[in-house]
C-alpha cells in the first residue's frame, strides 16, 4: 500500500471552483504543504470542471519537488455537464474509459503514475469484471499503484473486492457526520484492511449554525482552552483517534491552518473529551 501522509491536501478548491489560485500560488501552497509533512494531495478529475488537475500539473512542475516525494490521489468516474459535452450529469466506469481518464489525469498532472485511482461514487451500472480488468491494466503498467474507492457502502466495496484489491474508501466522516461508525462501514473497512480516507473532515460545525454546531462550539471552548489548540485541530484528532486508522482530507488553503495541521497527529483526545464531542452532535448521551 502506497505510503500516504497522516493528513491529505484536499485540492478540490485550489481551482475555479473557488479561490481561483495563480500558478504561483498552487505553487507555493504545494511547498507550504510538504514543508509541514503533507505530502499526499487529493484530486478529482472533475475538480474545477475538468481543470485543476491541470492547474496542479504546472504548478508541481515549477516547484521542482521530486515527484517521489509527494503522492498524488485522483478520482474518476463522474461525467459532468460541465466542461465536458454530455447532456446529463451520470457516471462511467467501462474498462476503456477508466484507463482514457487515468492516462488524461496523468497528462494534466505531469506525472507518470498516480498512488491511488479512486472510483469516485458509486454507479448502478458498474461492472466488477470490467472494473478489474482496468485497474490490473493499470496496475502492470505503472500508472497507478493502489486502487481503492469513494462514497462507497461495504456492500458496493464488497462487490468489487471479489474482483480486485481495495486499498481505500474516501468517505463523509466528521463529529458531525458520524454514521460510517454506527451503519457498519468503519467495521467493514477494518475487517478488510481498507484504509478510510474523510472528506470533510470538520462536518459542519463553521458552516451551519443549528442547534448540533452551536452545542459543540460551546463544548469546544472548553476544549480548546484545555488543549491550548484550535477547535480545528481537536474536530482532526476526533477523527484520526478512531481505530479505523481514518486519514483526514483537509481542503483548507490557510497557510496558518496548514502549518497547524499536524498537530491534530500528535494531540492525543482523551476518551471521555471524545465522547463528549460525540455526545454533543447527537445531543443526547450515548446509548
Amino acid at each position: 500500500m502506497s505510503k500516504i501522509s497522516s493528513i491529505i491536501a484536499g485540492t478540490m478548491n485550489w481551482g475555479i471552483w473557488d479561490k481561483k489560485l495563480s500558478t504561483p500560488e498552487m505553487e507555493h501552497l504545494i511547498h507550504i504543504c510538504t514543508e509541514n509533512k503533507i505530502t499526499t494531495f487529493d484530486h478529482a478529475d472533475i475538480y474545477g470542471d475538468y481543470t485543476t488537475e491541470s492547474d496542479f500539473g504546472k504548478a508541481f512542475k515549477n516547484t521542482k519537488i521530486n515527484r517521489n516525494n509527494i503522492q498524488l490521489i485522483s478520482k474518476c468516474g463522474i461525467q459532468h455537464t460541465r466542461g465536458r459535452n454530455n447532456k446529463i450529469k451520470h457516471y462511467d466506469y467501462s474498462k476503456d474509459y477508466i484507463i482514457w481518464s487515468v492516462e488524461n489525469s496523468l497528462k494534466n498532472l505531469q506525472t507518470d503514475y498516480l498512488d491511488v485511482l479512486l472510483l469516485h461514487r458509486p454507479s448502478p451500472l458498474m461492472i466488477a469484471d470490467e472494473i478489474a480488468e482496468a485497474v490490473a491494466k493499470l496496475k502492470d503498467e505503472g500508472k497507478i499503484l493502489d486502487f481503492g474507492v469513494s462514497n462507497f457502502t461495504p456492500s458496493q466495496t464488497e462487490l468489487l473486492r471479489q474482483k480486485t484489491e481495495i486499498n481505500y474508501n474516501q468517505i463523509q466522516f466528521s463529529a458531525t457526520h458520524h454514521e460510517a461508525m454506527l451503519d457498519g462501514s468503519l467495521d467493514y473497512m477494518q475487517i478488510h484492511q481498507i484504509r478510510p480516507m474523510s472528506w470533510n473532515p470538520l462536518g459542519t460545525v463553521f458552516r451551519e449554525d443549528i442547534e448540533q454546531t452551536r452545542r459543540l462550539k460551546k463544548l469546544l471552548a472548553q476544549l480548546v482552552e484545555k488543549y491550548g489548540l484550535g477547535s480545528d485541530t481537536i474536530l482532526l484528532a476526533w477523527v484520526l483517534k478512531h481505530p479505523a486508522k481514518v486519514i483526514p482530507v483537509a481542503g483548507t488553503v490557510n497557510i496558518a491552518r496548514i502549518q497547524a495541521l499536524m498537530k491534530a497527529v500528535e494531540l492525543e483526545l482523551e476518551r471521555e473529551d471524545w465522547f463528549a464531542i460525540w455526545t454533543e452532535s447527537m445531543g443526547n448521551k450515548v446509548p
